[in-house]
């Protein structure tokens, strides 16, 4: 069995670049979640000259539409949305100073180059676990955009977070690299 790498955030650059497609990693810590509505948002925002409500130098977001608390917990099931819905706004978050973004399926070339350009890794949460991953959340609180709901700005503190790392920092992607064997010529 492959090692777990162990993360704690902030995810500096220098930490971003040791991770390598196909690691395995427990993340504790503060990370941020925005979905396509947030994303929008802060794009419009830079775009107008604007800051944006959090700094996201060496930081992570993860892109998540939790579903409402019960009573006692800080979040609902917390699964992860699919990545490719943000790829229009990504590469100007990635200049932003973002080490690291979790969600599920592919990115588009144009992401794979800023991340490349700017050392930031792109993670997989386990779709289909959302309740699981619930319970590595300890605190969810909104920071911005409360009227987009559950795509609102928020931060999470989590604990023993797991992902994988599907496209490290020079573009290796677990997608393909996992595929190579089973395809046939």
């Amino acid at each position: 069995m492959a090692e777990v790498k162990r993360i704690t955030t902030p995810l500096t650059k220098e930490m971003a670049r040791s991770l390598k497609a196909g690691d395995s990693v427990l993340i504790t810590g503060t990370i941020f979640s925005a979905r396509d509505a947030a994303h929008k948002v802060m794009t419009e925002a830079l775009d107008r000259g604007e800051k944006l409500p959090v700094d996201f130098t060496n930081q992570i977001v993860y892109y998540l539409g939790p579903t409402p608390a019960k009573p006692g917990d800080p979040i609902g099931s917390a699964g992860p949305t699919t990545a490719g819905r943000m790829d229009k706004y990504t590469p100007q978050m990635i200049e932003q100073g973002l080490s690291g973004m979790i969600g599920k399926g592919y990115r588009s070339p144009e992401v794979v180059e800023a991340m490349k350009k700017n050392s930031t890794v792109f993670m997989v949460a386990i779709g289909g676990a959302a309740a699981l991953i619930a319970k590595t959340i300890k605190a969810y609180e909104v920071l911005a955009y409360p009227e987009l709901g559950a795509e609102a700005l928020a931060k999470l503190t989590v604990e023993d977070f797991p992902a994988i790392v599907a496209i490290d920092c020079n573009g290796n992607n677990y997608y393909e690299e996992g595929q190579k064997p089973y395809r046939k010529i």
